[in-house]
């Protein structure tokens, strides 16, 4: 699954992680002023950054576009250097492409965020004063307008290089495992496994991975941003005053769901991996059948069948009251992160626009806390996937 596209995959995924954090604490404890030295003005990383597109040339975004192809390209030549892999420059530079792309997309959501404040106290200012140039509405709009013009060509474009990314992932894999065929092909389910787990392995993980990597950008963006809009909001509901009361809301309220969808889906990845295991015995029958006459009788085939009808109506019995609980926890959701701000407004102590940026900056940070629950069905469909390539690679092993 990992050898056949990223090299050496255990020492490379370990490293990646090392190098990732040793970079992160270089640019906070200092790096990203390092700019000065070529040729940068003096102040750059800490200068406020425009309301608008523009902030994606400032100088400070400049020094970082810079840093990470830097960074890229001396993690890419200590692989080239040490462990050679006919698929490293997908692996390395295509998934360094696809980290790129994730951090530009929290990026432009920063922007967005931004760009909320002043536009609602805007509005705010003209509704209780009569009032105002509509000229600066049109404007405000068209602010907006190009940030999120710039955020979703770069996710088209992104979306375009995963697809071929996914495809060379499936292609490594199908090589892999052809080229070991004479041993593999007299596993039950063996064409399934390199037909179309192989695809389904590389889409769901990449799929995830992206999922998880922006839910930790995005923490990183939006965390401090948070931390700070906390002096406006001191008290919350039921529990009253608290410092930094908006971060624990939303980690405590993530958590709860992360729990309880974990307990009520702890099934599901078994369930998952049977259904498979019966679906495919009762294919690979129908498959002999149509070259044996005396395969695929009528007797075997109920059998079989059975078992499939057996395993689905188990399936759909515990996501019956999966799908409950999760529809319940997220149209909670939807009302949590207003509930949160209700003894602030109450008070009178905020504006629209700071309402709406508040409630922006919340639901991005609760959301990444949620990062579980909205993907655990995704998970329990990978674990699947993975045992059922696990067991089928073990041969191999052996």
């Amino acid at each position: 699954m990992f050898k056949s596209f990223f090299p050496n995959p255990k020492w490379f995924f370990l490293s990646f992680v090392i190098w990732f954090f040793i970079n992160l604490i270089l640019w906070y404890m200092g790096g990203r002023e390092w700019g000065v030295y070529l040729g940068f003005p003096q102040g750059y990383a800490y200068a406020e950054l425009p309301v608008g597109v523009s902030r994606f040339w400032a100088p400070s975004f400049l020094w970082f576009y810079l840093w990470f192809f830097i960074s890229t390209a001396i993690f890419a030549g200590f692989w080239k250097f040490f462990d050679q892999n006919k698929w490293q420059g997908w692996s390395v530079w295509g998934s360094a492409f696809i980290l790129f792309n994730v951090w530009f997309g929290v990026q432009s959501s920063v922007a967005v965020n931004a760009w909320y404040g002043p536009f609602w106290d805007l509005i705010q200012k003209m509704l209780s004063s009569g009032g105002g140039n509509i000229h600066d509405l049109y404007m405000g709009t068209l602010t907006f307008l190009l940030i999120a013009m710039v955020a979703v060509t770069i996710a088209v474009i992104n979306l375009f290089f995963v697809s071929h990314y996914i495809f060379r992932w499936r292609t490594a894999m199908n090589e892999y495992y052809t080229a070991n065929w004479d041993v593999l092909r007299h596993i039950e389910g063996a064409s399934q496994r390199v037909q179309e787990d192989t695809m389904r392995f590389a889409t769901t993980l990449e799929t995830l991975g992206v999922s998880f990597i922006k839910a930790i950008m995005i923490l990183i963006a939006f965390l401090p941003v948070l931390i700070q809009l906390s002096e406006r909001v001191p008290v919350l509901p039921v529990i009253g005053e608290i410092k930094y009361s908006l971060v624990w809301a939303a980690v405590g309220w993530a958590a709860f769901g992360t729990i309880l969808l974990m307990v009520v889906g702890i099934k599901l990845p078994g369930l998952e991996f049977n259904n498979q295991k019966v679906e495919a015995a009762y294919r690979k029958e129908l498959v002999y059948g149509e070259d044996y006459a005396e395969r695929a009788q009528p007797q075997t085939l109920k059998e079989l069948f059975s078992k499939v009808r057996f395993n689905y109506f188990r399936l759909y019995f515990h996501y019956a009251y999966f799908n409950l609980v999760s529809t319940w926890y997220a149209q909670l959701d939807i009302l949590f992160s207003l509930i949160v701000l209700f003894p602030s407004i109450a008070a009178g102590t905020m504006t629209l626009g700071l309402l709406n940026q508040i409630a922006n900056v919340f639901d991005k940070v609760r959301e990444s806390f949620q990062y579980l629950v909205s993907s655990w069905k995704t998970i329990i469909e990978l674990l699947s996937i993975y045992k059922r390539l696990k067991s089928f690679e073990s041969v191999l092993n052996k």
